[in-house]
């Protein structure tokens, strides 16, 4: 069967998170990004997210090099060739090196698309196994760490199962002390996002006293070399992030023991896909895998808890509640984690309704392709 696309709409919103989000690189306030809405003109609509940040500080990509790229030459390749299954668009858009972001932005509303014109939700269209995941949260540098304790005595309360910490040199051994003096049997993991270099091998050895569950991306964003030689010396798992672009990409990470686990962002591979590819990869080595955030907003959120409800995530995800981020998302229900678990939607597609006046709230620009 061919998954029939007629028109393609590009809705560019802008949503202001409830707090600024601090990290290594820089800090989020205003999040620009697209939704795109994907139209069988038989009844069903796909929902896909872009999640490129307005600089490239995490990536190469940006949401105005998303815009060009879906623009100019994803969406004319989606338009003018068959697909008979999401997979097929991982393949389809080869031609274009490179821009995974924007490739999964589109992919993701193809999958949504696909899952409702099948009638089941998108976690069973993907494989996924579990009813229900667990939740984690990410908090950002804090000016203080009596802000930082009330934060993460905050997340304990509304029950997340991990916290993740963002480090850096000067803000890291002393922070965590502070932590675990307060805290000393939470689970945390801790993110550089490549904020060190091997020449603090050293430094980074002194956080095996903290019992962390992960270090994540502490090296270069494009590194599996060096990591190797830190994983060789440590004993805190490195988890790749940043460095993991494709599948080859895990597999070569693997083969060189750069990490023990890895977090698989869809918009950071190219799509659900290569995602599930990589999970069912890391499962067959023995790799830990969890699902990573950013900051997205409804359709990303859903789209990530879907793909958490594979077999082999069992580390918690980055799916913190909508109202963690956002005074107002754009579904509904939003997204609620009681108790640090979320229930993943059985009801067709991405299991949640576009909120259209939240849509028509934060949208500032729209462009239709037919």
């Amino acid at each position: 069967m061919t998954i029939s696309i007629k028109q393609i709409t590009l809705h560019h919103l802008q949503m202001k998170l409830k707090h600024p989000f601090t990290t290594s690189f820089g800090t989020v306030e205003n999040k620009d990004f697209y939704i795109i809405e994907m139209d069988d003109g038989e009844g069903h609509q796909g929902y896909g997210e872009s999640v490129a940040f307005t600089a490239p500080w995490y990536t190469e990509e940006t949401f105005k090099s998303n815009g060009h790229m879906m623009r100019d030459f994803l969406i004319p390749l989606l338009l003018n060739n068959p697909i008979e299954h999401p997979d097929d668009v991982s393949k389809l858009f080869k031609s274009v090196k490179r821009n995974n972001m924007a490739k999964a932005a589109l992919e993701g509303a193809v999958w949504d698309l696909y899952a409702k014109q099948e009638g089941m939700s998108l976690a069973k269209a993907l494989g996924g196994t579990r009813a229900e995941v667990e939740a984690g949260i990410a908090i950002g540098m804090q000016p203080t760490i009596e802000q930082l304790l009330k934060k993460i005595e905050t997340s304990i309360e509304q029950g997340y199962k991990r916290v993740k910490l963002k480090i850096k040199p000067g803000q890291d051994i002393e922070v965590l002390k502070e932590v675990r003096s307060h805290y000393p049997d939470l689970p945390i993991m801790v993110d550089a996002n490549s904020a060190y270099t091997l020449e603090d091998m050293a430094h980074l050895k002194e956080l095996d006293a903290f019992q962390l569950l992960m270090m994540e991306q502490p090296l270069a964003h494009d590194d599996i070399v060096d990591h190797a030689k830190l994983q060789s010396v440590i004993n805190t798992p490195i988890c790749l992030d940043e460095s993991i672009h494709s599948l080859e990409d895990a597999k070569k990470a693997i083969e060189l023991g750069s990490c023990k686990v890895i977090n698989i962002k869809p918009g950071r591979v190219g799509g659900l896909t290569v995602a599930k590819q990589i999970h069912d990869y890391c499962v067959a080595k023995g790799v830990g895998v969890w699902c990573g955030g950013m900051l997205e907003a409804g359709v990303g959120r859903a789209q990530n808890i879907a793909l958490s409800s594979l077999a082999g995530f069992e580390f918690p995800g980055d799916n913190a509640g909508s109202a963690n981020y956002w005074e107002k998302d754009i579904i509904k229900p939003e997204v609620i984690a009681e108790k640090g678990i979320i229930k993943v939607p059985t009801s067709q597609g991405i299991g949640y309704v576009i909120d259209q006046e939240a849509l028509a709230q934060f949208k500032i620009g729209e462009e239709v392709f037919s």
